[in-house]
């Protein structure tokens, strides 16, 4: 009798159990907020957009194959999202693929083309996976350059977790715990999440990509701790919180021109700039240098310093961002600095002037030409242009001017300049490369051309229009 009691009590607790399990689990998953995205069998609630890829759903894992001669297919949920926490686990080997979130399939745009944020996956050695990537649209928003920590997070052939926050304008990546974009966009605000497989060639069918474990959280999202990324901020004249944490400030806000002055003078010019649809101006004249307007500088002076400015060219314009200014020159035209060109290079005639191509977008001017493979977009497309200078400026200069007497000492301070969100030239200023550069240019005539500890940063005149806007800098 008490063995019996026993064994039915113990099937009692068993069925208690069961029941629970059952029962407090799901209630226990739903407290917690988060949704599966895979069902244990089918494609039930995704629909396959684009090309002719294959997908299957393996016991939860769906299994995605890519197929030649097929443009990039999507595996796509038929339910859309605006803001969310998207996380889950992917693995490949050697062929490109992406998370599409935020996306849309419209028969109005391109035939129904796929477009939208892509949490970019890649196998390449440039090592962008976690960038983010408009796919069908704008192209790079934000490659993982800009995140160079970021670069080493993915491990090919193994499985690696993936998160994506998406909350209001700031979108953000992860790659196993690492964090790989920082971007600030309103271009779509809700759409639909798919799974890429590429489009490929003959040698590349049969690859496969597996993905497992995706889940979404939709309600009481709360964002992770803040990184020390790098936020590429797409709305203009505006600074997120993020970047106001890091040290950024505006230098232009769409409405005001204070914190700028005119060359050698000491209010904003009368004529020849104007604020235009939230943007800095340069009015057309006779494409002569500093004789309209003239260039304007900012009020401050800096010298370890991060500078970004979005600018617009028109057709055949010239024009430049100049650092390290010093107005004790005197000259009748621009005012004498280093100088990041602006440029229409098919069209403007100094494109082909100078040497090597240094008189080019985003060169050093007469200096360093900007890498032959920039990302370069056509006149009337906005750009995006950074300035990174680095390091601390010799304590005795110019004493020891082009004379490294410690190896392990920087002489002078690093430079970069970005295009677009990707570095296309540095170099160190102040050392006997950059004397040898100096020597053979135009600023040879010119004592200690760029050898200033600190400098103002200018917005060059050259008579054609040009727009600027979302202008910021930060102290490092």
């Amino acid at each position: 009798m008490i063995a019996t009691h026993l064994y039915q009590r113990f099937l009692t607790n068993m069925l208690t159990m069961g029941v629970c399990l059952l029962v407090c689990l799901p209630a226990t998953f739903a407290q917690d907020g988060w949704t599966p995205l895979i069902p244990q069998k089918g494609l039930k609630g995704w629909k396959q957009l684009g090309g002719q890829a294959t997908y299957v759903n393996d016991g939860g894992t769906i299994v995605g194959t890519t197929v030649v001669n097929t443009p990039n297919s999507f595996l796509a949920t038929e339910k859309t999202y605006g803001d969310f926490i998207l996380e889950g686990e992917v693995k490949f080997d050697d062929t490109n693929t992406g998370i599409q979130f935020r996306s849309l399939s419209n028969t109005d745009y391109q035939n129904g083309r796929v477009h939208g944020y892509q949490m970019e996956l890649d196998p390449s050695g440039r090592k962008w996976s976690g960038g983010i990537y408009d796919e069908g649209r704008r192209g790079w928003l934000y490659p993982v350059e800009l995140a160079p920590e970021g670069r080493d997070a993915l491990a090919l052939g193994q499985w690696n977790t993936f998160r994506i926050e998406a909350i209001g304008s700031v979108i953000r990546t992860w790659i196993n715990d690492i964090p790989t974009a920082h971007l600030i966009d309103e271009m779509t605000a809700e759409g639909f999440i798919a799974l890429q497989v590429h489009s490929v060639g003959a040698e590349e069918g049969g690859k496969t990509i597996y993905w497992k474990n995706l889940r979404i959280k939709t309600e009481n999202l709360e964002q992770r701790p803040w990184d020390d990324l790098f936020v590429a901020n797409l709305v203009p004249n505006t600074l997120s919180e993020q970047e106001k944490a890091q040290g950024w400030e505006l230098l232009f806000d769409g409405e005001s021109t204070e914190g700028w002055r005119g060359v050698g003078k000491e209010s904003f010019p009368s004529s020849g700039w104007k604020v235009e649809d939230g943007a800095l101006k340069v009015e057309p004249s006779d494409g002569s240098e500093s004789q309209n307007g003239g260039d304007i500088v900012t009020m401050g002076s800096y010298s370890s310093f991060e500078f970004q400015v979005d600018f617009k060219l028109t057709e055949g314009a010239n024009s430049g961002i100049k650092y390290f200014i010093t107005e004790s020159y005197g000259t009748t035209g621009s005012a004498i600095g280093l100088e990041y060109q602006i440029l229409d290079d098919e069209r403007h005639p100094d494109a082909k002037l100078g040497t090597d191509g240094n008189r080019t977008l985003a060169s050093l001017y007469d200096l360093i030409p900007a890498s032959a493979g920039k990302p370069a977009k056509k006149p009337g497309e906005w750009q995006h242009a950074r300035i990174v200078v680095s390091g601390e400026w010799a304590a005795d200069w110019p004493n020891h001017l082009y004379k490294e007497k410690a190896p392990d000492r920087l002489v002078g301070t690093s430079v970069e300049h970005w295009l677009n969100n990707q570095k296309v030239l540095e170099y160190v200023r102040g050392n006997q490369a950059f004397h040898a550069l100096v020597m053979r240019s135009k600023y040879a005539e010119w004592e200690g051309f760029g050898n200033w500890q600190e400098g103002h940063i200018l917005l060059q005149d050259h008579g054609d229009e040009v727009h600027y806007r979302s202008i910021k800098v930060r102290k490092r």
